[in-house]
């Protein structure tokens, strides 16, 4: 008798609501703006004739998959997003939406990160994920603690300063 699976639950997309705006912008601007642009370049391709050796076709045909996958893949996650609430957000503990600043003991540096979703990810801007060493290293902790996390680059210790929402 085959066995029966049961499908695995969707995972939740976390977001601020900049981030969750962001996306939908992003979502639209593939829908209306890409998708008419790919499409006048697959016209454009299909002028050019054979379309055994047409590499133009080839390639506008590639993007025009990119592109749907990707509006696929956005609109899946914004069908399972969490949006965060920086109401329920406290300085006690450092919690996905939390800005914290740490040292690290080693180079004395002070740096600031803005824990997000994964999906808000941007290092230059000081946001990490709470899927990433650090920042899941981070969580729960609370300020004064000491953290130790191992990065590819080796072990990293790094005291907590602040918390803030």
């Amino acid at each position: 008798m085959p066995k029966i699976t049961e499908p695995a639950e969707e995972k939740k997309t976390i977001l601020t609501s900049e981030g969750l705006k962001n996306l939908e912008q992003k979502l639209n601007i593939l829908k209306t703006q890409t998708r008419k642009e790919v499409a006048a370049k697959l016209k454009e391709a299909l002028s050019f004739g054979d379309l055994s050796e047409n590499s133009e076709y080839d390639e506008a045909k590639n993007e025009q998959a990119k592109v749907e996958a990707e509006i696929l893949q956005l609109e899946n996650m914004l069908k399972n997003v969490e949006i965060l609430d920086s109401n329920h957000l406290t300085n006690d503990v450092i919690q996905v939406g939390s800005k914290v600043t740490i040292k690290d003991l080693q180079l004395q540096d002070v740096l600031e990160y803005r824990i997000v979703g994964s999906m808000e990810t941007n290092p230059d801007e000081g946001k990490i994920s709470d899927e990433c060493p650090i920042g899941k290293s981070l969580i729960g902790h609370r300020v004064g603690d000491t953290v130790k996390i191992k990065i590819p680059v080796g072990l990293v210790e790094y005291e907590i300063l602040n918390i803030d929402r």
